[in-house]
């Protein structure tokens, strides 16, 4: 029996959509006829396993949640923010209010399944609706298909299928924000402070949520270059849902190709992890890869780490990730090869690196990277292409520009000689990999 005394509310739980417009999730709860609560949950079961108090991403997430919250109150709502394991939280809630409908977008990942899977159980006990919908990307699991009504296990295919199924229809926004005046009333609702939750506040400059045209339209031209500002730096906004992938995508679609491309790798990565789920669970796409006998000598790990390689291009790659939880996209292959292939360090290590300093990490799309420049993965680099890191450097790098920014002892005594020859590498990892795959 429902208590009356409670409020009556469907709660829209916010996740990886911290925004108010064009929110999915959002709008089908503002149109339930309920009043509604938005909610965010500060996940210990993800929370306790970072070991950096001072996580950047944590501190945006914090930083993007003090200006939904003050966006709400100046709608005469507020916003729910509670600090534990999501099954305990939902609990509490269910104490404190009269849950009709509990509203919220999907998310893709082993965790958040078995998470969503659990909390929804919850609520079905209580005779509770839980609804999930499709926000995070234009196209999911198994919208798009081959003509076998198979998944598509290769990109290109994969994005002509993409783009000849990507009607209007697909790219329009939900008009949520115009829908506010349906939130619940609430005011000064607790907030749980960094300290409370044993993280520090880091004083970051984060990218801008927006892509000028001017950027897009050069993308093409200027992406692969990493010393110039050519590419948006927008993965940490699509990570976190402070922007909507359909307006950028709309965007994409009218004045840039190769864009548009970017963003389709994100829904290919996500329907790889949804139809294939080996691969979040550390396994390779392709299972003769998980035969290949890694090296994995942990003081060669380390300088990898800590960029003292001794090739200049992958040492800016890792000053600029350890310094900035960025790192441009086409390094991003290179220092991948090189631990892979050049030190046969298994790509597991550096996909968990990665996770850990990224601040626009995404596990279907960092996986995806990882198996590409291993060669075990979808789509991937064949395993005899092994990127000659100096030539990558001539090619993208010429003038030094970028290596000069991150590695400014590059000159000194104190710049350490490389790590390995590179014709030696590369035959050392052809071999590897040849009696992995021949047996």
């Amino acid at each position: 029996m429902k208590n009356d005394k409670k409020p009556k509310v469907a709660i829209f739980w916010h996740r990886r959509d911290l925004r108010l417009a064009d929110n999915a999730g959002l709008y089908h709860a503002l149109n339930s006829g309920l009043p509604v609560l938005p909610l965010f949950i500060f996940d210990r079961n993800i929370l306790d396993k970072l070991t950096n108090r001072h996580d950047q991403r944590i501190t945006f997430i914090y930083d993007q949640l003090i200006d939904l919250k003050k966006t709400l109150q100046q709608k005469g709502s507020d916003l729910l923010v509670r600090y534990g394991t999501p099954d305990a939280v939902w609990l509490q809630i269910l104490e404190e209010y009269d849950v009709r409908a509990v509203y919220t977008n999907r998310d893709y990942e082993r965790y958040a399944i078995e998470r969503d899977d659990q909390i929804a159980a919850i609520m079905s006990q209580s005779s509770i609706p839980f609804y999930t919908f499709k926000d995070h990307v234009i196209f999911e699991k198994r919208e798009i298909l081959s003509g076998q009504g198979t998944p598509y296990t290769v990109f290109t295919p994969y994005s002509n299928a993409w783009r000849a199924r990507c009607t209007d229809f697909y790219l329009k926004s939900y008009p949520s924000e115009e829908r506010l005046d349906r939130l619940c009333k609430a005011s000064d609702l607790p907030f749980p402070t960094l300290a409370q939750m044993d993280f520090t506040h880091t004083n970051s400059a984060f990218p801008q949520k927006k892509v000028s045209p001017d950027l897009m339209a050069s993308y093409e031209e200027q992406r692969n270059y990493p010393a110039l500002q050519g590419t948006s730096q927008i993965g940490i906004h699509l990570r976190f849902g402070t922007i909507s992938i359909r307006s950028l995508a709309r965007k994409a679609k009218e004045t840039s190709f190769t864009y548009l491309n970017e963003l389709i790798w994100r829904d290919f990565y996500q329907q790889i992890l949804a139809n294939f789920p080996h691969v979040g669970e550390g396994k390779a796409f392709r299972s003769a890869y998980d035969l290949i006998g890694w090296r994995n000598n942990e003081e060669e790990f380390q300088l990898w780490c800590e960029g003292r390689t001794g090739y200049p291009l992958v040492d800016a790659g890792m000053h600029e990730l350890n310094t900035t939880g960025y790192m441009h996209n086409r390094v991003r292959m290179v220092t991948a090869s090189f631990l892979v292939k050049h030190l046969l360090i298994d790509w597991r290590w550096g996909e968990a690196y990665f996770a850990e300093k990224l601040l626009d990490y995404d596990f279907a799309a960092n996986n995806g990277g990882w198996q590409w420049a291993a060669g075990s993965g979808t789509d991937a680099a064949p395993y005899f292409r092994i990127f000659n890191p100096a030539a990558q450097a001539q090619k993208f790098d010429a003038k030094g520009e970028y290596i000069k920014k991150w590695v400014p002892e590059l000159n000194s005594l104190s710049y350490p000689s490389p790590i390995v020859d590179h014709k030696f590498a590369r035959e050392r990892c052809l071999k590897t990999y040849k009696e992995a795959l021949n047996r």
